[in-house]
Order: C-alpha cells, then structure tokens, then sequence
C-alpha cells in the first residue's frame, strides 16, 4: 500500500511538472520579422561605372476616359548595378547562367560575418580567412549549405557614388579609381576548400574589391557554381546567425546577372 502511495504521489508530481511545462510554452511565442535586404531600383541606383544605368520611361499614369487609373512604365538597365546578383557564368565558362541556378543555393539558412570594426575608415578592406575563424571562434562551425552576408558597413555610403564607389566619374578610365571592401582570395580560397556554402553576399558593389585587377575572389567562388550577392543592405538589422535568407533573382535566360530582391526573416521572440 505505502508503494502504491508513493507512486500516486510522484505521477501527481510528474503531471504537475509537465502542466507547468506546457504553460509555459504556450505563453512564448515567436514572431517572424521580415527584413529587406535590397536597395531601391531609381535613378540614383549604383551601377558599376561602364555599365548601363537605370531608366524608367512612364508609358501612361492617370485616369483614362473609361473611368479608372491606368499606370505603366517601361525599364531598361545592365544586368549588374543596384542590388543583384552575379550568377557562376559571370566569371566562369560553362557555370550556371541566372535561370539555372537551383532555388536551393537562393534560399537558406543564413548567417553575417561582421567586419565592420575592421573596414571601418579602410575602403579597401579585404574580408580574410581570420575574419571567418574569428565568427566560427564565437558562434560554431559555417553551418552546411550556409548562405554567408559580408557586413562591412558600406552600405551606409549608399547611393552617394563618391563615397560608396570611391568615384563619380564614369567610363573605363573611372576603373582605376574605385575603392570599397571586398573579399580576398584568400578567404575565398579558403571557403570553397573547406567548407560547403550555398552561396555569399556582401554591402558593397562587388564582392573583389575596388581596386582589384583580376577579380581573382569571383573566379574562385563562380567556378564552383556559388552566385554573389552585390550591393546588399541593411545587414545591420540581422543577428549573427539564426535566419533564414531568400534572394530571388529576374529569371534571365542565359542571363550573367540579375536585379535581385532579398530579404531576410528573423523569428522574435515575444
């Protein structure tokens, strides 16, 4: 009898305990919070400084003779400038072209490499492998299929071409005087020998830096058919790790590139 007692008492305690429990998780909840990662297409959109730049012609914008509004426009622009992307045949022959990237390597688990401390004041940051151990150091390893946002900080210089390109002049002479962070080769080298991303973004207009000559980091990462995210923003809104990325492109055939909207979602806790 004392047996069955004690055993009463500590199924009471049991289901007690597993009560509380599920009140508890009842009461929190999350909420997804959506952030937008693309700059604004407009005439004031950074291109790079031999490509075509943006154009909108209005086609019609008013009230017709049949009683309702009527607004239409057409555009015209190069495939890299503003927020977009850089598909693998950019820079690699034979890679993927826009339409023939997988929706997987676009969308994912996400994470941000902060390097704002460093590039701070250095427009010719170079993102470098340390940059990649020094996140791994606090947060664990790049997680499988991870797609990675460089945050230098450059965007805030956005769209002020002098300061965000290092140049307002245009034409291949404007080449040589561009300067903002990129990633280095080495870090480059480094990501594709020893560890598996879907893909890699970053808040500046190429993921070479400005003074590069070779554009030696896209030939690493497009070779391996991992597509470049360019003139991304707002990375100061996402946490360290813990979202989920979803950059979907303009479905170019055979397209080099493409303007991209991307946005990240963040779960909240309430």
């Amino acid at each position: 009898m004392k047996f069955n007692i004690l055993c009463l008492l500590a199924l009471l305690c049991l289901m007690s305990s597993c009560e509380k429990s599920d009140k508890t998780s009842e009461n929190t909840t999350t909420k997804t919070k959506i952030i937008d990662l693309t700059h604004t297409f407009s005439e004031e959109t950074v291109y790079w400084v031999t490509a075509k730049e943006f154009k909108l012609d209005v086609v019609a914008k008013g009230d017709t003779d049949k009683g309702y509004f009527y607004a239409a426009n057409n555009f015209e622009t190069a495939e890299h400038g503003g927020t977009h992307i850089d598909a693998p045949i950019h820079f690699s022959k034979g890679k993927q072209s826009v339409e023939e990237i997988p929706l997987e390597k676009l969308v994912g688990q996400g994470i941000k490499i902060d390097v704002t401390a460093n590039a701070n004041g250095n427009p010719d940051y170079l993102v470098s492998v340390q940059d990649f151990i020094d996140w791994e150091k606090a947060n664990g390893e790049i997680p499988e299929g991870a797609i990675i946002l460089l945050f230098t900080g450059h965007s805030k210089y956005y769209p002020d071409k002098l300061k965000y390109l290092g140049t307002d002049q245009r034409g291949p002479e404007a080449v040589k005087l561009l300067h903002f962070p990129g990633l280095s080769p080495e870090a480059a080298t480094w990501l594709v020998e020893n560890r598996n991303i879907n893909s890699i973004g970053i808040d500046t207009p190429s993921i070479d830096y400005g003074q590069s000559e070779y554009f030696k980091s896209h030939v690493i990462l497009l070779s391996e058919n991992i597509p470049a995210f360019e003139n991304i923003t707002n990375l100061d809104q996402l946490p360290s790790k813990g979202f989920e990325v979803i950059a979907l492109p303009m479905k170019i055939k055979d397209g080099s590139g493409a303007p991209l909207r991307i946005i990240a979602k963040v779960d909240e806790a309430q």
